[in-house]
């Protein structure tokens, strides 16, 4: 149920400006951003900080954490799974921060190229998969395809490149892979997991992928909507500067080829291992706070 009355039905923001979905306001979010999946993973991730200093979790299931790492203001939010779930954090995150933004997405995969459970996939990029539902629905399939896809979308380099080294440095070379990365729109059908229940006309669908894509790496289900949103945050009219970047890096938790999944044990080492790697990165990324969301009436106000 909401929390609070929105003034809007065209952009809904509570009497004190807190977004419908995700529940923050002003001063509440960073400019750097961590977002995750799984809200224990968050909370993992958020103990690697310096101080807490921030933390609410929305009725709609959103936890946004924030606090300070290496004297500067970070939040690590998790979302949950899905496209819209990663529409609805992006877009109104960026309603609640002034200034530009970093985002890196670090979550789970399924490898569908030479890496194993537990090493580190970095998109370069990302494509989406979608279920074609008109080809379930019309009795002529002809010139019908089950999937579409959709053309990649890149990352931001320099922010990749800083997350693919400090992942390096944490986890070894061996480790750490590269490549395209399809977002699916579900985590049955439309990523080619095969059952019985539903007709699902996903036979070869992998194999499709990898014909159309050389270098597909995984298959998840956010990345590719996070590249969109900050391809197009370039204002209404799409001439301003862009305003978000943003990067990808996925630990693998089931291998496609071996038919295998990480154990509990293991996804926390990789979790544990990568956090700090991750929020370098971010600092690196944006290692000042010139420009950025002001301090004044922030949570970090009397951190910096």
């Amino acid at each position: 149920m909401p929390t609070e009355q929105m003034t809007s039905a065209n952009k809904p923001l509570s009497a004190e400006g807190r977004t419908y979905h995700v529940e923050t306001r002003w001063g509440e979010v960073s400019n750097r951003i961590l977002t995750v999946g799984d809200p224990q993973r968050a909370r993992m991730m958020a103990g690697f900080m310096d101080k807490i200093l921030f933390e609410r979790s929305s009725h709609r299931g959103f936890l946004t954490i924030t606090g300070i790492y290496k004297g500067l203001p970070i939040s690590v939010v998790a979302i949950g799974m899905g496209l819209s779930m990663m529409d609805f954090f992006v877009r109104e995150t960026r309603m609640v921060v002034k200034g530009p933004m970093s985002i890196v997405r670090f979550g789970s995969c399924g490898s569908i190229c030479d890496a194993s459970i537990g090493d580190i996939i970095v998109a370069q990029r990302a494509f989406g998969i979608g279920r074609n539902f008109d080809y379930f629905s019309d009795l002529d399939k002809q010139n019908k395809e089950p999937y579409i896809f959709w053309k990649p979308v890149e990352a931001d380099k320099q922010l990749t490149k800083a997350v693919e080294d400090n992942l390096k440095k944490a986890v070894g070379d061996q480790h750490v892979f590269e490549g395209s990365v399809g977002n699916a729109d579900s985590f049955y059908g439309s990523q080619g997991r095969l059952g019985d229940d539903f007709y699902d006309a996903n036979d070869g669908l992998i194999d499709r992928v990898h014909e159309k894509y050389s270098d597909a790496a995984a298959l998840e289900m956010e990345s590719h909507m996070l590249f969109h949103l900050a391809s197009v945050s370039s204002g209404k009219y799409g001439q301003d500067p862009r305003s978000v970047k943003a990067a990808c890096a996925l630990v693998v938790f089931a291998d496609r080829a071996g038919n295998q999944f990480i154990d509990p044990d293991m996804s926390k080492r990789m979790i544990e291992v990568a956090a700090r790697a991750v929020l370098d990165a971010l600092v690196q990324d944006m290692p000042s706070q010139d420009g950025l969301h002001p301090a004044a009436g922030s949570v970090w106000a009397s951190e910096i």
